[in-house]
């Protein structure tokens, strides 16, 4: 992703968030209220979590602790949706130079919280709860431009870093690590049903503007460059970069060369 990398500490993640939002909401009275009803109220992480989401996914502020309770079932009924969000934000935290504390992905990042939401829209998916992940969708496409299909399978320490503009269809993968930066489209060929998107394995890196179509596969560690159109498979650990993205991983595929 990038050579910056700053060590998280997860076992005392959720103390050390607590004590910069009390500190800066020392500083900034204005946002005393704000740090006080995201952060400082909650007990723990999942709690906060719960209701930063439960906010944005609200159609009026009288359900936001309908929403809240209900993001907190599906939590403890998912628990795995903790421990995603959590790998998320150490990933954010390591590798991101802009973010300077350990709570501003949580509060501040549309990539982050989207991704959240699609974590909730996904268990609805998979229990049959199908309207509510589509309202789920929904938001997040209004609030965040950002569109992940309930059914999509997204993976953990996931980096999506500014996300507006992306676009994630319904049967795609997405493995573990991947970083993925605003404008992607992991999207279909025309095909009507059946498996017909991306399968982006663990540890791929997807560049601005990035255009991946069909059921292929970017290979585990591969890069796909700004603005690529992809079209055909990308081996492991390969790069593909412009308009001809697909030529240059046929080379990389048969000749072992580098685009």
């Amino acid at each position: 992703m990038t050579d910056y990398h700053r060590a998280v500490d997860l076992a005392q993640l959720w103390q050390t968030i607590r004590a910069e939002a009390t500190r800066d909401a020392g500083q900034f009275p204005l946002l005393s209220d704000f740090y006080r009803r995201n952060i400082l109220q909650h007990e723990n992480f999942g709690q906060a979590l719960a209701y930063i989401l439960a906010v944005k996914l609200s159609d009026g502020e009288a359900q936001i602790g309908q929403w809240h309770l209900l993001v907190l079932d599906l939590m403890a009924d998912h628990p795995d949706i903790e421990m995603a969000a959590l790998k998320d934000l150490s990933c954010q935290l390591q590798s991101n130079a802009s973010v300077k504390d350990h709570y501003t992905p949580l509060l501040h990042f549309g990539g982050y919280q989207a991704l959240q939401s699609y974590r909730l829209a996904h268990a609805c998916w998979q229990q049959g709860d199908r309207p509510l992940a589509s309202y789920m969708q929904g938001r997040v496409v209004t609030l965040y431009g950002v569109d992940i299909h309930p059914a999509a399978q997204v993976g953990a320490g996931i980096f999506i870093d500014h996300a507006v503009g992306i676009v994630v269809g319904e049967t795609a993968v997405i493995e573990d690590d991947v970083t993925i930066f605003q404008c992607v489209t992991l999207g279909g060929t025309g095909k009507g049903s059946g498996d017909r998107h991306p399968k982006v394995r663990q540890g791929a890196f997807i560049g601005s503007g990035a255009l991946i179509l069909g059921n292929i596969e970017i290979g585990a560690g591969a890069k796909v460059g700004a603005g690529a159109i992809v079209v055909k498979s990308v081996a492991a650990h390969q790069t593909v970069i412009g308009s001809v993205a697909q030529a240059h991983s046929n080379k990389l595929d048969t000749q072992g060369n580098t685009a």
